[in-house]
C-alpha cells in the first residue's frame, strides 16, 4: 500500500513538472510571437492631406508585405518640421518624413531650427524616398486670380508649421507680395471650408498630385490651380514640375510649379535588420502601392541621389543588394 501511495506520488509530480514545463513553453513562445512583430511609429502630415494618406497606404503595405511581422502606426502632425523636433524625444522605432533640405537645416542649426539644435539631429538617418512635395496656389475662381500677380491684394491661408507653410511665405516675398495679401489665421485642414465660404481668396498646400484637399475643392467649386512662369521656377531654385492637365475637375491646361524630395527617415537608434527589412520592404511593395495611388509610380532608388542626409547602415544594405547605386557606398 505505502509503495503504491509514493508511486502515486511520484506520478503527480512528474505530471506537474510536466505541466510547468508546457506552461513555460507556451508563455515563452507568447513572448517570442508578440517580440518578432516590429512596431513603427510612422510620423506623418496634417490629415486630409496627401502624406497623410500615402502614410495610410504605406502602413498597409508594410503590414503586407512582412505578413503581419511590421505594425506601423501612422501619427498625425504639423508638418515636417514638427517631424524632425521630435526626433529629440523618440526611439528607436520612430519613422518620420520630410525634405532632406530641412533635415540639413536642423544639422547646422540654420533658418527655422536656430536656437533649436540638438545633438540628436546628427543621429537622422535615411531609409528611401516617397513622393516629392508640389506646391499648389489654389484660387477660387471668383477671386478672379490665375496667376500670381493676381494674388496681390487677396486673402490667402497658408497654415502653419509645414514645409508648405514655409515654403509658401517665401514664394510670396520673392515673387513681391509680401505686405500685398492678408494671412489668414487658420489651420491647412479649414482651407477648402473657408474658400467655399468666402473667407479666404487662396490657400497654398504642398503635397504629392493629386493633393486630396486640392481634389475636394475643385470638385465642390470652381477654382484655378494657378501656373508659375519658367523665370519663376529658376527663382525658386527648385525643381520644374508639370501637374498635367485633367488632374483636377476644370484643370484644362498643365500646371507649371515646383517640387522638393522628400524622404522617409529614422534615426541611428534604428537597428541595422529594422532598417533592412522596412527599406526592403517599401521597394518590393512600390508597385502594388503605385496601383492604389498613381503619385507612388514615380518614386524610384534615383532619388535617393537627393539625399544629403547619411543614409542607414540598414537600407545602404538593400540598396547594395539590388546594385542601386546611392550616396554612401
Amino acid at each position: 500500500m505505502l509503495q503504491r501511495h509514493r508511486t502515486a506520488r511520484t506520478v503527480l509530480k512528474r505530471l506537474g513538472a510536466a505541466a510547468a514545463v508546457l506552461a513555460f513553453a507556451a508563455t515563452t513562445a507568447h513572448t517570442t510571437g508578440a517580440a518578432a512583430q516590429e512596431r513603427i511609429t510612422y510620423k506623418s502630415a496634417k490629415a486630409g492631406s496627401s502624406y497623410y494618406q500615402m502614410g495610410v497606404e504605406l502602413a498597409e503595405a508594410m503590414k503586407k508585405g512582412t505578413d503581419g511581422a511590421v505594425s506601423v502606426t501612422l501619427e498625425e502632425s504639423q508638418g515636417s518640421v514638427q517631424n524632425v523636433m521630435e526626433v529629440r524625444a523618440r526611439g528607436a522605432d520612430y519613422v518620420f518624413t520630410t525634405p532632406p533640405a530641412l533635415v540639413a537645416l536642423a544639422q547646422s542649426g540654420k533658418a527655422m531650427f536656430e536656437g533649436r539644435s540638438s545633438p540628436a539631429f546628427a543621429e537622422i538617418r535615411a531609409l528611401f524616398p516617397i513622393p516629392s512635395l508640389t506646391m499648389h496656389f489654389v484660387a477660387s475662381k471668383d477671386s478672379g486670380a490665375t496667376d500670381l500677380a493676381g494674388l496681390s491684394g487677396k486673402t490667402i491661408l497658408l497654415g502653419s508649421g509645414s514645409f508648405g507653410a514655409t515654403e509658401g511665405e517665401k514664394y510670396l516675398t520673392l515673387f513681391g507680395l509680401d505686405g500685398n495679401v492678408t494671412i489668414a489665421n487658420a489651420e491647412l485642414s479649414n482651407a477648402v471650408a473657408a474658400l467655399k465660404n468666402g473667407q479666404i481668396d487662396a490657400f497654398v498646400t504642398a503635397g504629392s498630385f493629386p493633393a486630396p484637399n486640392v481634389i475636394e475643392a475643385a470638385a465642390s467649386m470652381d477654382v484655378n490651380v494657378i501656373s508659375m512662369t519658367d523665370d519663376q521656377v529658376a527663382e525658386t531654385k527648385r525643381t520644374r514640375t508639370v501637374i498635367p492637365a485633367g488632374t483636377y475637375a476644370g484643370q484644362d491646361e498643365d500646371v507649371v510649379t515646383t517640387s522638393l524630395p522628400v524622404v522617409a527617415f529614422a534615426t541611428s537608434k534604428m537597428s541595422d535588420d529594422t532598417a533592412y527589412l522596412l527599406t526592403k520592404t517599401f521597394w518590393e511593395e512600390q508597385a502594388a502601392l503605385a496601383g492604389v495611388s498613381r503619385w507612388w509610380a514615380a518614386v524610384s532608388p534615383e532619388m535617393m541621389d537627393t539625399v544629403t542626409t547619411e543614409i542607414h547602415p540598414g537600407a545602404l544594405r538593400y540598396y547594395a543588394e539590388i546594385g542601386a547605386s546611392v550616396p554612401g557606398q
